[in-house]
């Protein structure tokens, strides 16, 4: 017989992504996020670098990848970041399109139909997909297909 256990204290930690070009990656995510850099190693075959906010591990980008991310394969769906403020969404709209990031819907998007929370997708340099959110504050904006979660990509 099967015990569930649950674990106390549990939350997410730090994200770990393979990229394939660590400068170019450190630089976007430096660049849209404002991560500092906590630690890296520039020694060939192990070149990885630690990203932080306000001093707490946030993300690691190693270089271990030859090719762009594969939706069409299991693992990563799309790595999230909640921020406090529509404002800051809104905020990030305008550097990704001022850096010419990819972005998956035009404009800013509610989670779903008369959801107040809502945010943009978009993609890193390797096609890695990502999200801007706040839990609140979206309630103008429409969602992007029907009654699907607009983070589906449907």
């Amino acid at each position: 017989m099967t015990t569930n256990t649950a674990i106390d204290g549990f939350q997410t930690g730090h994200v770990g992504l393979n990229v394939s070009d660590i400068e170019r990656s450190k630089q976007f995510y430096r660049e849209v996020f404002g991560f500092d850099v906590m630690a890296e190693s520039r020694e060939e075959g192990k070149r990885f670098v630690l990203l932080s906010k306000d001093q707490k591990l946030v993300l690691t980008l190693w270089q271990q990848s030859v090719e762009r991310f594969n939706k069409g394969i299991s693992g990563l769906h799309h790595l999230s970041f909640q921020v406090e403020t529509i404002g800051a969404v809104q905020t990030a709209e305008q550097k990704l399109k001022q850096i010419g990031a990819k972005l998956i819907y035009d404009r800013i998007v509610a989670h779903g139909e008369g959801a107040q929370s809502g945010g943009i997708y978009f993609e890193d340099p390797d096609g890695i997909r990502l999200e801007i959110y706040a839990p609140m504050g979206a309630g103008e904006y429409t969602a992007s297909a029907g009654g699907a979660p607009s983070c589906g990509f449907f």
